[in-house]
């Protein structure tokens, strides 16, 4: 088997060189914009060297055709390591949302001397038996199947699902502001020149061994919404209960996204979590 060109990952990054490192791994069909701007740079206001970057198939990085994706989830892990290279980067506290949450608890495995902390949010355990707990809300699986109706080469049509995507992950407890979303799903979309190729995330396999979050041997922080649809908060309970001095911050109300109004409780867990 040929190997493939070493691909393409832009990532940018906010606050001092010279201050601990955070490397943001956002989840499936998401560009590093889902880390906001101004997310970024209130971390880094707090004595971080604040690191975000767009996945493969999302933003400014190199894209393959959409629904033959030529790479693994494994190779996902390894691009979060070349960023951290491609900033001089030793050690970093890893972040990880969604599909980027268990993409940090495989970076924290696989290249343990390279993370100092990891911090995973809105996810679900590696390794662990999770077919007991709770599944996706069935309003939004419903919401979800809509997806295969969507022309994903339509604007329009991919921004109205987008939109109404957002508003089915959003908090239970802050209002949503459909304007704003809509203006930032936007902004992604043509930034990305579409969305199409992104929808990869969810063809990909596996390419790696096993691994269990059992056998993390870094600090492990766990924030999770308690109204999270897709990953309902037992998901985050049983990842913090699988690791030893692991904790648990539940954002009340919250569902799977970061939602401004929570950013102070969650960017003060990030920053004090070593």
């Amino acid at each position: 088997m040929t190997a493939l060109p070493r691909p393409e990952i832009v990532s940018e990054s906010f606050g001092d060189p010279a201050d601990p490192a955070i490397l943001l791994i956002m989840g499936a069909m998401a560009s590093m914009l889902w880390w906001p701007e101004a997310f970024c740079r209130q971390i880094a206001e707090r004595g971080r060297f604040v690191i975000r970057y767009d996945n493969r198939d999302t933003g400014l990085s190199t894209k393959y055709t959409p629904g033959a994706p030529l790479y693994t989830f494994e190779d996902m892990v390894d691009d979060a390591i070349r960023v951290l290279d491609d900033h001089d980067i030793r050690k970093a506290h890893v972040v990880g949302m969604s599909m980027g949450g268990m993409i940090a608890q495989i970076v924290a495995l696989k290249y343990p001397e390279r993370v100092n902390a990891l911090t995973v949010i809105s996810s679900s355990p590696l390794g662990v038996d999770t077919s007991g707990l709770p599944g996706t809300s069935q309003a939004y699986k419903e919401h979800s199947a809509e997806g295969a109706n969507v022309d994903w080469s339509s604007r329009g049509q991919v921004l109205d699902f987008m939109v109404k995507d957002a508003r089915a992950i959003a908090s239970t407890l802050h209002p949503f502001d459909s304007e704003q979303t809509r203006a930032a799903i936007e902004k992604d979309y043509d930034r990305s020149g579409g969305l199409a190729s992104a929808s990869n995330h969810f063809l990909l396999k596996g390419g790696g061994p096993e691994r269990r979050i059992k056998d993390l041997t870094v600090p492990l922080l766990v924030i999770h919404g308690t109204a999270d649809p897709l990953f309902p908060i037992e998901h985050g309970e049983a990842l913090a209960k699988a690791v030893p001095g692991a904790r648990l911050v539940r954002i009340e109300g919250g569902g799977h996204e970061l939602h401004r109004n929570d950013w102070p409780q969650i960017i003060e867990a990030i920053a004090t979590h070593r």
